[in-house]
């Protein structure tokens, strides 16, 4: 079977379960006796190792299996976690990691997992460390403790039986009925699995009913499992009845059967908008029906290539072309029932393009994610205690903007934690607890979207951070003195600035907060910085919400329309020509007291003179970048209108001052300013 057409699910699906193996180690890390995180991290681990042998990818399959039996210890409570062994686990994570970018970038996902799987062996086998042999000392006795308990049975809650399967074994229950949780161990080569799966559910059925199935029949049907599934079963059978049944079957490699014990109280009625089933004989259906259930509340979304969507949106601009002419058309010809429809035509596209929208919005958390794990590994090499604080997750960007914010946020929170928070020693000195604050803040406002990274550290020495801007002469020294507390925040943004004393992998090579800022404004935002010394340094990142579809004020120059983002514009205004002074050969204004330069359009785009009679008034479009402003003059204003972003496609890159280009409603084509690269 050809496995490149499964390639792009497995590396996204494996993404999705190394996140969560990280998420939940970092929660295990913190709380060790919550087993419910060791089997979250379990089942993640498990269905990887099994995704990962499908397609061929033996080093991580290996890996896997043996992370796997460490936690299974874990999970049977007959190992205890120590900070060793989440060093070691987080370890392979990161080798498991490594192996999925490789498969993405092409390889074959190869590694060398010796020294990994080493160390996972000695830890199964209790020798890894003296602790972890003292530990395997008293892992009998917890073993012991753990065997009684499952005498009794375990639990229903750690089946994750819902509400209406509680509700058939508690029915069941009181009839007389044994309640069994079944495992079914296949052999390794078992050619038709789905085929003797059918033998046990026919077996079974002959003498009980199936309540649920993990994984799914639907799963299960169409071997979408590894070597084994489980049920949870009724019958008025023993347990070696029906063990000796299931293990007649042939290929049947094991059967473990442990007891349901529910709680003594009743289980949650079932939710009265559901329509509970009937119970009937047939495993398969009882079965789908939990399926069916689950799938009604999980099921809800899927997958769609980001490359679908923008073929998605540049259908759609092609759409309000087209709607344009049609509202054109429909004035010129001014009959009530063309203007109606077209009107129904133009609220339909609209919600149409919101709906556009939406489908590109994804949640920060994909990129929020990933930094718990971060900040706890670089804590640990810096000797620091920090706790990392996520609000607002939930907030949602552009996919385009995702894709690119998390190197930039990646260096804001190293900054922090390297620079801002100070050691525990001298956080104790200055009166404040051991352990910092970083909090990773996102949120709106209008048409935007900010992520504040704000640290409880040191500050920013301004002090310091003058003497090497005038080191590197990036600061004439006859302005140092002159320079606001702000201004000099601000010259961490410079090219190749650092205060670094020590090179080292964290901070200090001279690659710094300027690669930060430039990938910020090519998305089309800002980045500014503020910092109180003693209190802490909060970084305050501004994005637009979308980079598909932008609010834009339309203006035209000589024959030719530009667009220019709303994001960059302060105000519009109009100045008499005696308005406009000189200053350093410069044509400027004052606007409400600040001397903004002017910049003429037609001069910078070389547009055509059409003979058209000039006024004695100046139509200017003041515009900003951080705390500079310009003012782009123009010959009118059109007004404001949402633009469909297009691409100057690869035969027209890096024009100057230009972004791109969008379809007006009549068919023309308006460029789009770029305002960061006119302001100087």
């Amino acid at each position: 079977m050809d496995m490149n057409q499964y390639l792009d699910m497995f590396i996204e699906e494996s993404k999705e379960h190394l996140q969560a193996i990280n998420a939940n180690l970092l929660l295990l890390e913190s709380d060790p006796g919550n087993i419910g995180h060791v089997k979250e991290i379990f089942r993640s681990a498990h269905t990887l190792k099994g995704m990962s042998a499908t397609m061929g990818f033996e080093d991580m399959a290996s890996l896997t299996h043996e992370a796997e039996n460490v936690l299974d210890l874990i999970r049977n409570q007959k190992l205890t976690i120590t900070s060793d062994i989440m060093d070691v686990i987080f370890h392979s994570v990161d080798l498991i990691e490594s192996m999925v970018i490789d498969i993405t970038e092409g390889g074959d996902g190869s590694a060398d997992v010796s020294a990994p799987v080493k160390k996972l062996r000695a830890i199964v086998a209790g020798d890894y460390t003296a602790d972890q042999e003292v530990a395997a000392a008293t892992a009998v006795a917890e073993a012991e403790a753990v065997e009684a308990a499952e005498e009794e049975g375990t639990p229903a809650e750690d089946h994750e039986l819902d509400d209406y399967a509680l509700m058939v074994l508690k029915q069941s229950k009181e009839l007389g009925n044994n309640l069994m949780w079944i495992t079914v161990t296949l052999n390794e080569n078992c050619l038709l699995k789905a085929a003797r799966s059918y033998m046990v559910f026919d077996q079974l059925e002959s003498m009980g009913e199936v309540i649920k199935t993990k994984p799914s029949v639907e799963d299960i049907e169409n071997e979408r499992f590894e070597q084994s599934f489980e049920i949870a079963y009724v019958t008025m059978q023993s347990v070696e009845k029906v063990r000796s049944t299931i293990l007649n079957i042939s290929e049947i490699q094991d059967v473990v059967i442990e007891p349901i014990q529910l709680k003594s109280e009743a289980p949650p009625a079932p939710v009265v908008t559901e329509v509970a089933a009937p119970v009937e004989k047939k495993p398969a259906d009882n079965a789908q029906t939990a399926a069916a259930k689950k799938a009604t509340a999980g099921g809800k979304t899927i997958r769609v290539d980001i490359d679908r969507l923008d073929i998605l949106m540049n259908l759609f601009s092609e759409l309000v072309i087209d709607r344009g002419r049609l509202e054109q058309l429909a004035r010129e010809i001014g009959k009530s029932e063309l203007q109606e429809t077209v009107e129904h035509m133009s609220r339909i596209s609209g919600d149409l393009q919101n709906i556009i929208l939406t489908m590109r919005m994804v949640p920060v958390e994909q990129v929020f994610n990933r930094f718990p794990r971060m900040i706890r590994d670089l804590q640990k090499d810096l000797h620091k205690k920090v706790n990392l604080e996520i609000i607002g997750a939930e907030t949602e960007l552009d996919r385009t903007v995702i894709d690119e914010i998390g190197d930039p946020l990646n260096h804001l929170l190293r900054n922090s934690l390297d620079h801002g928070i100070e050691s525990p020693a001298d956080r104790k000195k200055a009166g404040k607890p051991e352990e910092g604050t970083i909090v990773l803040r996102a949120f709106h406002s209008g048409n935007h979207v900010f992520i504040e990274v704000k640290d409880d550290g040191a500050g920013i020495n301004k002090e310091k951070v003058l003497k090497k801007a005038l080191e590197r002469g990036i600061v004439n020294p006859v302005n140092a003195d002159s320079m606001s507390d702000k201004q000099i925040h601000e010259l961490l943004f410079a090219a190749g600035f650092s205060t670094a004393e020590v090179v080292s992998d964290i901070s200090g090579r001279g690659v710094g907060l300027d690669v930060v800022k430039s990938k910020i404004e090519s998305l089309g935002g800002s980045v500014g910085v503020e910092s109180v010394r003693g209190q802490g340094t909060t970084f305050l990142i501004q994005l637009p919400l979308t980079l598909s579809i932008i609010s834009a004020m339309l203006v035209q120059v000589k024959d030719e329309k530009y667009a220019v983002p709303l994001s960059s514009i302060i105000e519009t205004a109009v100045f008499k020509k005696d308005q406009i002074m000189m200053a350093h050969r410069q044509k400027v204004i004052d606007f409400r007291g600040r001397v903004v330069p002017l910049v003429s359009l037609q001069d910078i785009f070389q547009v055509p003179d059409n003979g058209a009679d000039k006024e004695d008034e100046v139509a200017v479009v003041i515009v900003r970048k951080g705390e500079k402003m310009a003012g782009l003059v123009v010959d009118s204003f059109i007004g404001q209108q949402e633009i469909v972003l297009k691409s100057l496609g690869k035969y027209m890159v890096n024009v100057f001052a230009i972004s791109g280009a969008t379809i007006l409603g009549d068919g023309q084509v308006a460029l789009i300013i770029d305002c960061n690269a006119l302001i100087k």
